[in-house]
């Protein structure tokens, strides 16, 4: 009874695609064995002598700890233990069986999440808008092949969409485009909806995203409410990733662009001359006759636009220029070294004194101009900076460097106005922060060249801690 039992196993589990060596590996017999039980079923199928009954009980070496496998993935679910793992758990239980026959086995048994219904959730007139970007790579016939980005934002009980072709996806970038949607639009939803870019979201706290300061300056200014979609749920914005599909398949495809500018135009007439007063598959109206009927709904635009320039600091360098996108812009003499504040915009730069009065403003460099210098109109001369004003900037940096100048000065007397001029040209590539850790360095090992200290920071900058790397 037991050969029969051992029989019928062999036989269904050859049914179902098992090898002759799995099978001996499984059942402890050889393969010539598991060869001669398969031909003598064979044999008796082609008699009509056949007579195998499916067995009441598996006889697997892994029948004894199925319960153990069901425990462990219960127990260790979040996050979900590995195969592998749980044969290593049943092996000490006193398992002999191989890996291959528990993977097998946790197919059947793990539980699979089932997949979440599409739900498209309809909004009330004016309550939300959503927004994102998506990427393709267009042949342009003048211009050879691009990579394109796209921004769409969408009103989404009208369906109402803007579109345009940007240059990035960088805040002061969405912040514009979301500026020329409002205006296209004309009016703010209530919400507005996005994913988890770092443009939007920091991060995500108790399960509440945390929106960036910026943007949450922005969605303020506009009377508007962010929202975000939660991780690992993309399809909670499938009302602006479905309209990406119609603009594969209704723009981009079957039609032909000289380069970005012509992509622009043709874009421009396609939204008003086609999307706009398509009839939409779901609401069966168009939408633009829709946005009628959601138009005073929308909160309007402000008196005036939200003033989406970038502020930094920038070091001007020893041409006297400050360095922005690859490009060199020119300062005013006397400012050598100088952290000076830079406001940018879509069409200008202005750099501001220490002090924050405006010095000079010049407009941006367009994409692929060969020279990289705007507005230098005058010979480039080394400005000479007083001692006196030397020492206190680069006091200024704190206590190590106060200690590094008296030090170079007191080992280099004759050329240690050169070594505190280097220093303070770091600035204009390197951190302060790193700069004082690599003086730290330079102290310890009593090094009182400021080209030591950069050869350092050509090497360390930007690491998390300084002080375990040597010279």
């Amino acid at each position: 009874m037991k050969d029969e039992s051992l029989e019928n196993n062999i036989v269904s589990l050859s049914s179902r695609g098992w090898s002759s060596r799995r099978l001996a590996r499984e059942f402890s017999i050889s393969r010539g064995r598991i060869r001669r039980l398969l031909y003598r079923h064979a044999a008796e199928r082609a008699n009509g002598t056949e007579n195998i009954e499916k067995p009441a009980a598996a006889t697997s070496k892994l029948d004894l700890y199925k319960a153990d496998i069901t425990e462990l993935l219960e127990k260790y679910k979040n996050p979900p233990i590995t195969n592998q793992r749980i044969f290593e758990l049943i092996k000490e239980r006193g398992y002999r069986g191989g890996l291959t026959i528990v993977r097998d086995y946790i197919v059947t048994v793990r539980a699979k999440k089932a997949p979440e219904p599409v739900v498209c959730v309809e909004t009330a007139p004016g309550e939300r808008g959503s927004h994102d970007w998506s990427d393709y790579f267009i042949n342009f016939t003048l211009a050879g092949e691009a990579k394109a980005t796209f921004l769409s934002f969408i009103l989404n009980y009208s369906r109402h969409q803007y579109i345009e072709l940007v240059e990035d996806k960088s805040q002061p970038t969405l912040l514009r485009g979301l500026m020329n949607a409002f205006s296209y639009l004309e009016g703010v939803p209530r919400e507005i909806k996005s994913d988890n870019q770092k443009a939007c979201v920091d991060r995500w706290e108790l399960g509440r995203p945390v929106f960036n300061r910026t943007y949450l300056g922005f969605c303020t200014h506009y009377r508007t409410v962010p929202i975000a979609i939660h991780p690992g749920k993309p399809r909670e914005n499938l009302k602006i990733e479905r309209p990406f599909y119609y603009l594969e398949k209704s723009f981009l495809n079957g039609r032909e662009f000289r380069d970005p500018e012509d992509l622009k135009r043709q874009l421009a007439l396609w939204l008003t001359q086609i999307n706009d007063v398509r009839i939409h598959r779901t609401t069966e109206r168009t939408p633009l006759e829709m946005h009628v009927e959601e138009l005073p709904f929308l909160h309007p635009l402000p008196p005036s636009p939200y003033d989406a320039s970038t502020v930094e600091y920038r070091v001007v360098n020893n041409e006297s220029c400050i360095q922005w996108d690859g490009y060199y812009y020119a300062v005013p003499r006397g400012y050598l070294y100088e952290s000076c504040p830079v406001r940018v915009d879509e069409k200008q730069i202005t750099v501001y004194s220490p002090l924050c009065h405006p010095l000079v403003s010049h407009p941006l460099a367009e994409k692929g101009r060969k020279d990289r210098y705007i507005g230098r109109t005058f010979r480039v001369v080394q400005p000479r900076i007083d001692t006196a004003e030397l020492s206190a900037r680069l006091e200024a940096f704190g206590v190590p460097m106060q200690q590094y100048i008296g030090e170079v000065k007191r080992y280099n007397p004759g050329s240690y106005l050169h070594h505190w001029k280097h220093l303070l040209s770091l600035k204009v590539n390197y951190r302060v922060e790193d700069i004082i850790a690599a003086v730290r360095r330079a102290l310890k090992y009593r090094v009182y060249q400021a080209q030591a200290v950069e050869n350092f920071l050509k090497i360390n900058a930007g690491l998390p801690d300084l002080t375990h790397k040597t010279f």
